[in-house]
């Protein structure tokens, strides 16, 4: 008997170190709805099973005590469940959505990027240098973008109705006091900065984050190539110059360094322009990238310097002998950041700029110098505190000395002025879900010149509308100080103001892109003043005010026909303010009402070229027509311009390429002048302001040498 119930009880014990449990449960996603096929299983163990069509599983394990139950599917985020496993039965687990996902939902309103990383471009980095009419000018291609207006004599960006300085640019998160080479009146600038260092671009239209500021309309975010693929040198022969490229790599760093050197005077020798130059505009400019990686961080220091002058004599209708203009600038621009990934949770930018322009301007016996030295420092934090939850927050400073030494020979005067800003920012992204995201920040000024704080609120929300389309919506309070022509005058005065709100629906699949989007600002605190052009005895007011609204339209295909890559903008535009010398509101002669843009690239495999096609229409723009009462009142013709380029592949890495601005030499007229005094009828005698060119033609060849001997420029061209 002893014998048997020892025998039975050696047979029993397996049976009780092997004692199964069942762990069992339903998989459905936020909506309830049952998903198939999620993979289900203890960490550790080899036991787990799929769900099966109504989203259940149910599998059996030895293991005993605290387990940690892992579930997975793709586009959802992981679920795990730590507790003892013999509670694990008759589970009810919801899977969220992964928020990482490429369907995710993206902040889109008042935004347009251009990038290889961003999820949603609407441009590519070559396009900035590929469009027919930009002329390898950043500035040119945006000019392109809905949101813009056509002032084809002034160069910079006007967006929204907003004055060119009410836009702002920035390297690497830092700010870029001096963008724009001079120039004077009725010779359109270009941007200071090669396109080529550069691999992605943000151009925001309204409504941009709380991180950056001092900017009323628009910003325009610039990035440096974070790492070169190789190692090459690019050469360029051009009928207005030269330039000469090269990128070195080594093991944790690299440097890049651009150089170009720009002369119009064999251009103008041969085809002369409405000018009188004595010396035709030169230039010579240098760039440099340096990056190293620290750890896990990355350090970049960027320099940039040029230096340009020309003389000439420019028509007027007050002066029969012409008004003699002559310019000398010298500019140099610095900036390092440092960004890093502290742990899975943080990660930190700190970074800072320095700007030097040095600018001599004579005008007849007027004599003019101009020296600003500007600083920005900033430091940022962000904290990761789920893929669902994201905090920025940082501080900087902005730092402005500027000097002038006016002379003339009746008046002479030493003008200008120190500023300091100091700033404080957070921001916020919460996404609820793949369909639902928003953003909220608030950013605190002080600026030292007025003794004024300012807090502007910025809001964004997007929601998911469809697989390839959502809605987004924007607003923000933004403030910006006067501009240094303003400000070397007087510091009795208040920041500018303008609010945004903005409303978008975006389209994007099959290598297709539609975006619409409505907005409104309202402009507050502009300044005014009680003279034709502001001096030391004028009288300045913040009772400037106004509005802008309107609608932008983009359309991009490169699927539909074959090599063909295409896209067409639209703008309307509904403006009016009273600022500067008006004495009424009334609409700027920098404002279209309606402009648009169309452009096309086509890939011909026979010929091994492309070919190139812009075009761009702007409504007239108002000018004060002396000879009749009012304000404002009068309006130029339209603006036409379509410009043709081709870009022959000689050899793999050798380019030819041909561009010609204005093809169909379109009479274009950006405004009159008129005279001072009356005839003896009482009229006004005026003269047209045309472009100093009809045209523009451009040929130049570009050699690139590179490790693997098939890059070539045309990404430059």
């Amino acid at each position: 008997m002893k014998i048997s119930v020892i025998v039975f009880l050696i047979l029993l014990f397996p049976s009780f170190l092997l004692a199964q449990t069942t762990v069992s449960g339903t998989v459905t996603d936020n909506k309830g709805m049952p998903i198939l096929g999620a993979n289900v299983y203890l960490e550790g163990a080899y036991d787990g099973a799929s769900s099966d069509d109504n989203g259940k599983f149910s599998f059996e394990t030895s293991e005993i005590g605290t387990q940690i139950l892992t579930v997975s599917y793709v586009s959802f985020e992981t679920f795990k469940l730590t507790d003892d496993v013999s509670k694990m039965k008759n589970l009810k687990i919801v899977l969220r959505d992964d928020v990482n996902s490429l369907e995710t939902v993206t902040i889109s309103a008042g935004s347009f990027s251009a990038g290889d990383n961003s999820k949603i471009s609407v441009l590519k980095p070559l396009d900035i240098v590929t469009t027919a009419s930009a002329l390898g000018d950043f500035v040119g291609a945006l000019q392109t973008l809905p949101g813009t207006t056509t002032v084809a004599e002034d160069g910079r960006l006007f967006v929204r109705g907003g004055d060119a300085n009410e836009t702002q640019i920035f390297i690497d998160g830092i700010r870029v006091f001096t963008p724009y080479s001079p120039t004077t009146d009725y010779i359109p600038t270009r941007g200071r900065y090669s396109p080529f260092l550069f691999d992605g671009i943000t151009f925001s239209t309204g409504g941009y984050s709380a991180e950056y500021g001092q900017a009323l309309s628009s910003v325009l975010l610039l990035n440096t190539i974070d790492e070169p693929d190789q190692e090459k040198t690019d050469i360029a022969i051009m009928t207005v110059g030269a330039g000469l490229g090269h990128t070195e790599k080594w093991k944790k760093s690299s440097l890049s360094l651009n150089t170009s050197y720009i002369n119009l005077a064999p251009y103008i020798a041969i085809l002369p322009d409405r000018n009188d130059w004595q010396k035709p505009f030169e230039t010579a400019s240098g760039e440099a990238v340096f990056r190293q990686k620290i750890g896990d961080g990355l350090l970049k220091i960027y320099g940039a310097f040029d230096t340009s002058n020309f003389a000439l004599t420019q028509e007027d209708i007050n002066q029969p002998e012409g008004v003699r203009f002559k310019l000398n600038n010298q500019n140099f621009y610095t900036n390092a950041s440092y960004s890093q990934m502290l742990n899975d949770n943080w990660s930190i930018f700190a970074g800072g700029s320095y700007t030097y322009e040095n600018t001599k301007v004579g005008i007849d016996e007027t004599a003019i110098k101009d020296v600003e030295n500007s600083a920005h420092l900033k430091l940022k934090l962000k904290k990761h505190f789920s893929n669902r939850f994201k905090l920025d927050f940082g501080a900087e400073q902005f730092i402005t000395d500027f000097n002038e030494n006016y002379d003339e020979p009746n008046f002479a005067a030493k003008l200008g002025f120190n500023n300091n800003i100091s700033v404080a920012f957070t921001e916020a992204d919460i996404i609820f879900s793949r369909k639902m995201a928003l953003k909220l920040g608030v950013r605190g000024e002080y600026g030292e010149l007025f003794k004024e704080f300012t807090l502007s609120p910025r809001a964004s929300f997007a929601y998911k509308t469809g697989k390839s389309s959502q809605l987004s919506l924007a607003y923000g309070d933004f403030f910006q100080q006067p501009e240094n022509e303003i400000l070397k005058f007087t510091n009795d005065l208040e920041a500018e103001r303008a609010q945004h709100y903005i409303m978008n629906y975006q389209y994007a699949a099959n290598n297709r892109i539609f975006r619409a989007e409505v907005y409104r600002k309202k402009y507050n605190n502009l300044v005014s003043y009680n003279d034709e052009f502001p001096d030391v005895n004028s009288t300045f007011t913040n009772d400037g005010n106004g509005y802008a609204q309107g609608l932008d339209i983009f359309w991009r295909d490169n699927k539909s026909i074959k090599n063909v890559d295409y896209w067409v903008s639209y703008s309307y535009l509904d403006t009016e303010r009273k600022y500067k010398n008006y004495p009424i509101e009334a609409t700027p002669n920098f404002a279209n009402t309606h402009n648009l843009s169309v452009v096309a690239k086509y890939w011909i495999d026979d010929w091994k070229s492309q070919i190139g096609f812009s075009y761009q229409y702007g409504s007239g723009r108002t000018y004060t027509d002396l000879n009749q009462p009012g304000f404002l009142q009068g309006k130029t013709e339209g603006y036409n311009s379509v410009s043709l380029n081709w870009a022959y592949l000689l050899s793999q890495q050798k380019i030819l390429y041909f561009s010609i601005n204005n093809a169909f030499a379109f009479r274009n007229v950006n405004g009159y002048q008129y005279a001072n005094t009356p005839d003896a009828n009482g009229n006004f005698a005026r003269r047209e302001l045309r472009p100093a060119a009809d045209q523009f033609f451009f040929v130049g060849f570009f050699w690139t040498i590179s490790d693997d001997g098939k890059d070539n420029q045309l990404d430059n061209l």
